[in-house]
């Protein structure tokens, strides 16, 4: 007998045999204009479904009424359209083919906002059914996989009629129901339905990785629905004591808890716990959250209260979109007008997210859709899409091509800060576009066709001996405010050795021509730290090309408190890189008599280096 078995009271349907009965009986008690519950996900009673799809001629106004269920949904055959309507509150592939043809309904709505129109009556329930293990020696069922909006539409059901079934996970948490609580019991002993994760794509992957950098450690990290965030994953095994405070887990969670770097002992709530209120994956997770209390499942009302979530200090949301406008307008429950998904409970975490002490909201996107021949960051939203999240909530949108920071920022700096991460396919017209919808200055319209292209050879990262990860990437004409506290914050040597002069003042043309420039003659980089406002700037690299020699002029500054740790070195060795690639035949720079940390840089490069002293000023040249 297995552990999970052994919890059970074994004569359980000798005691309770006056509730027990036939699925095909249980139906019956539903009538004619009942609106009915069914449970959520991989918690789905399939033979209850079943059962009253077989009653279709019996009945007529039925109201399914559903969160995100994974079976077949035999119901929503356009022949029982006068027995049956279906109202979901998710989209799944399931039925979106049968709501996009107007066979069923959606009502969009936030998961937290769901239980209390089941308990004020705007949305009275006739009958529930569920799914629930067998009862303990105390009378309790649990709900398992799936506690969600289950537990609220159960107490609030006329009628509940339960699958009791063997194989579902006996979970802990606030998902405990008495055994006296259900109308009908129905035995059954079949496996639970599995959701199998595919294999991330490139770009979820490359989204996850650049999530990752945002996540510090002993943060609580929210998953939402989809690759993208389930990508993230495998980044985020060499973090220290995480927390999981999520609506939804798959089997993808497993290996970040055995990796150790999920321990939630610096919870705010729950310390020490991974809080959920349903889980969809295979059969290696369901046996892996079985009597395990480790896992707390608890209600809608609970995991998504907003409150709740941002009393978590350093709270991480990820959440998906489907589409982006440059104002920052987030649609994530449809296609133009043909709705795809849910509101689910991106809005609840985005917002519980932004007011946790040091929290992050995360809104990630694939840049592209079919194929890469559509831009899912779009100057305007396609007709009918619908706003999930607004311009004035948006936090982080992360795209395979970098992280834009929107909270606080002006429609200029957003629509710049978007169009750098957008495919570089697209970029160009979003510019003409943004330009055109008055989002962008027209005293830019010069730049036109300089577009800096953000390419992965670009990019790069040094991981310091203290653990310190630093990412390199080409600057963006978004970093002008992040280049001005750079360049405030250099010690007066600093800022003399690298411009010789000691003005602070960098103009918005030279941090316009920083970024829209020819990357073979004109590359400048940065070093980047994540930080609560997106990043900070710690290092700045560039070089100039004389097309007359084909040698560029290469120059950079460190922040004085990051000075010593070879990131000039690092820094230098991916600009010789760069230019090699573009087929540069070596550097020069000019470098003061005093600035020995710089000379010494550029004498360890490691090629032929030739100088010459005059007034007070070495000239170099490296030949690659």
């Amino acid at each position: 007998m297995n552990v999970k078995k052994s919890s059970f009271d074994v004569g359980w349907q000798q005691k309770y045999k006056d509730l027990i009965t036939t699925a095909d009986k249980a139906v019956e008690r539903i009538k004619p204009g009942h609106r009915v519950f069914v449970g959520t996900a991989c918690a789905e009673p399939v033979e209850l479904i079943d059962a009253l799809t077989k009653r279709a001629g019996e009945l007529s106004d039925v109201e399914i009424v559903q969160l995100l269920t994974k079976g077949d949904a035999p119901y929503i055959d356009k022949k029982f359209s006068h027995s049956f309507s279906i109202n979901s509150f998710f989209i799944g592939s399931t039925i979106r083919d049968a709501i996009q043809q107007g066979l069923g309904d959606y009502t969009p709505i936030s998961l937290s906002d769901i239980p209390r129109i089941f308990s004020s009556g705007q949305l009275p329930i006739d009958a529930a059914l569920i799914q629930v293990t067998p009862p303990d020696s105390r009378g309790k069922v649990s709900l398992g996989v799936s506690v969600d909006i289950i537990k609220s539409a159960i107490e609030n059901a006329s009628l509940v009629i339960a699958l009791i079934n063997p194989s579902m996970p006996r979970t802990f948490g606030d998902c405990y129901l008495d055994i006296y609580d259900l109308d009908f019991l129905i035995p059954v002993d079949r496996p639970i339905l599995e959701v199998k994760l595919e294999e991330p794509s490139p770009e979820a992957r490359s989204i996850g990785e650049y999530i990752s950098a945002l996540v510090d450690d002993r943060s609580t990290i929210e998953f939402g629905i989809g690759e993208i965030p389930h990508s993230l994953i495998c980044f985020l095994k060499s973090k220290k004591d995480l927390g999981i405070h999520t609506e939804m887990l798959t089997d993808s969670v497993i290996d970040l808890i055995e990796s150790g770097a999920v321990t939630g002992l610096r919870k705010t709530l729950d310390r020490g716990k991974i809080v959920t209120s349903f889980c969809m994956g295979t059969q290696r997770l369901y046996d892996y959250i079985d009597n395990n209390p480790l896992f707390s499942f608890r209600p809608t009302e609970y995991v998504n209260d907003t409150y709740i979530i941002g009393r978590q200090h350093q709270m991480v949301a990820i959440n998906t979109a489907l589409e982006i406008d440059l104002t920052g307008q987030v649609c994530a429950d449809s296609l133009g007008a043909k709705f795809y998904s849910g509101i689910g409970g991106q809005v609840d975490f985005n917002r519980g997210a932004a007011r946790s002490h040091r929290g992050k909201a995360i809104i990630a996107i694939e840049s592209t859709a079919q194929n890469g021949t559509i831009s899912r960051i779009v100057s305007r939203l396609t007709s009918g899409a619908g706003v999930v999240t607004t311009r004035g909530d948006v936090h982080y949108v992360a795209t395979e091509h970098g992280v834009a920071y929107l909270h606080g920022k002006s429609i200029q700096e957003r629509a710049l800060a978007l169009i750098s991460i957008a495919h570089p396919d697209f970029r160009e017209q979003l510019f003409k576009e943004a330009l055109d919808a008055k989002y962008i200055r027209e005293d830019f319209a010069d730049i036109k066709g300089r577009f800096i292209l953000d390419s992965q050879e670009m990019k790069t990262s040094m991981l310091l001996d203290d653990g310190t990860l630093i990412h390199f990437r080409p600057i963006h004409l978004t970093d002008e405010s992040k280049m001005k506290d750079i360049l405030y914050a250099l010690s007066q040597e600093t800022l003399y050795y690298r411009f010789m002069t000691h003005c602070h003042h960098l103009g918005h043309e030279q941090v316009r021509n920083f970024v829209y420039i020819d990357h073979r003659k004109d590359v400048a980089m940065v070093g980047t730290l994540p930080a609560a406002h997106g990043e900070e700037i710690i290092a700045i690299g560039r070089y100039y090309l004389d097309s007359k020699t084909n040698r560029a002029e290469v120059a950079f500054i460190i922040r004085d408190e990051w000075q010593g740790h070879g990131i000039g070195s690092f820094l230098f060795k991916h600009l010789i890189t760069i230019a090699k690639r573009n087929g540069i035949s070596g550097f020069t720079a000019e470098v003061l008599r005093n600035n020995k940390k710089m000379q010494s840089v550029l004498l360890k490069s490691g090629f032929e280096v030739k100088s010459y002293l005059e007034e007070g000023v070495y000239s170099f040249q490296i030949d690659f």
